[in-house]
């Protein structure tokens, strides 16, 4: 990933940062109501999203790419923190994998994309979270999501099914401008968002796939062992 995208701590702790995560955690919690005895995995900066099934979850792990260390408080609870393409995980380690404020700044999703595949279990789910290219929050550079490659949900869609994914379910969040004057009526942005604009208008793009394990099968011969390579 690039090392230019710095100050997630720091607009999360931020009132604008406060309402983004409540909106868009409400929105990951309908999309993901329960995790019970699973294994999660977030991938990116995903602190304030990972405490809506830390408790109920088996594991619940956050794991921030290198480049990405600087804006990582030490101590108890921080994430691990490893390359994007080497993950320190065996293979179908984990049932769930979320994935925020990673796609959009990776300087390969290709590489990001096949550690996923490699680590997600073969019945496991991934939640991709990008800045929407139509959106505004994707050209507010006072934010995390204003940096960095925005993705329209076609375009997420589309990169997912080429790496060997198959997309469940698109939604979306953060129809509200992201400036203060709108912070207090958050909640109402997002409820007349969601029933008047179309959805190709909010902030945020979020994808749910699967493996798609057909896509992965040599045809005309039987596999040896376990060696899966997404194109």
């Amino acid at each position: 990933m690039t090392g230019e995208v710095h100050g997630f701590a720091a607009f999360y702790a931020s009132p604008a940062g406060a309402v983004a995560a409540r909106l868009l955690a409400q929105r990951l919690r309908v999309l993901w109501p329960s995790l019970r005895g699973q294994a999660v995995l977030g991938i990116g900066h995903t602190a304030p999203y990972l405490a809506l099934w830390s408790v109920e979850a088996s594991r619940s792990i956050a794991l921030s790419p290198a480049p990405l260390a600087g804006d990582v408080a030490p101590g108890i609870g921080a994430p691990l923190v490893a390359e994007e393409a080497a993950m320190p995980f065996p293979d179908l380690s984990f049932d769930r994998i979320l994935l925020i404020h990673g796609l959009e700044i990776t300087e390969n999703a290709r590489r990001l994309l096949r550690e996923v595949w490699r680590v997600l279990k073969d019945d496991g789910r991934l939640l991709v979270v990008a800045p929407n290219r139509r959106g505004l929050w994707a050209h507010a550079e006072h934010t995390p999501f204003g940096h960095g490659q925005p993705y329209s949900p076609g375009q997420v869609t589309r990169l997912l099914e080429r790496h060997l994914f198959r997309v469940e379910r698109r939604d979306s969040a953060l129809y509200m401008p992201p400036y203060a004057p709108f912070l207090r009526a958050g909640g109402a942005w997002e409820a007349a968002g969601r029933a008047v604009w179309p959805a190709r208008h909010a902030g945020l793009a979020i994808v749910e796939a699967r493996k798609d394990l057909l896509a992965a099968s040599p045809a005309g011969k039987v596999a040896v062992g376990r060696q899966v390579v997404p194109a």
